[in-house]
């Protein structure tokens, strides 16, 4: 039975770091970018020092890559409205300066450090595509809000 007691480990290891550590960051591209983050990009295994303390490293391991992946999956799957709120929120949190933070990405393609291993290729193809669309919709000159005209009528009203 210890498979049984490692899958029930993992389960509450997962539900601690969306409680603890994921719930607070409020939007699924921050966690996405925090739970790659943990991941050792040398060999693709992540660490998390809390977890690890308070459940198996095996487990901390097995969650952070399940959580990387569920919010992963969300994210490709997310309309492209949403995304690129959650991406401008992103990249304003760290820089006031937008329009460098979308150079460097572009640039670096930091978004690629994001996919968690294992994922299927479609997902994996349509996630960067969105972020590469999201990035040229943030760098685009926006359009200016439409104003409401007033009506000639109200304009000419007398007593107004």
């Amino acid at each position: 039975m210890p498979g049984h007691v490692v899958r029930m480990d993992v389960e509450a290891a997962k539900e601690d770091l969306r409680i603890r550590t994921l719930g607070p960051i409020g939007y699924d591209f921050g966690r996405l970018l925090y739970l790659a983050s943990m991941r050792d990009y040398s060999t693709g295994e992540y660490h998390h020092h809390g977890l690890e303390r308070s459940f198996s490293p095996i487990s901390a391991r097995e969650a952070l890559a399940a959580c990387h992946k569920e919010i992963f999956y969300n994210l490709a799957a997310c309309p492209l409205k949403s995304l690129v709120l959650q991406v401008e929120q992103f990249m304003r949190s760290g820089n006031p300066d937008l329009r460098k933070v979308l150079d460097s990405w572009e640039t670096l393609e930091v978004y690629r450090l994001t996919v968690p291993c294992d994922c299927d290729a479609l997902t994996v193809a349509l996630f960067l595509s969105n972020v590469r669309v999201v990035m040229a919709l943030l760098k685009s000159p926006r359009p200016a809000q439409p104003r409401k005209e007033l009506s000639a009528w109200l304009r000419l009203s007398p007593g107004r």
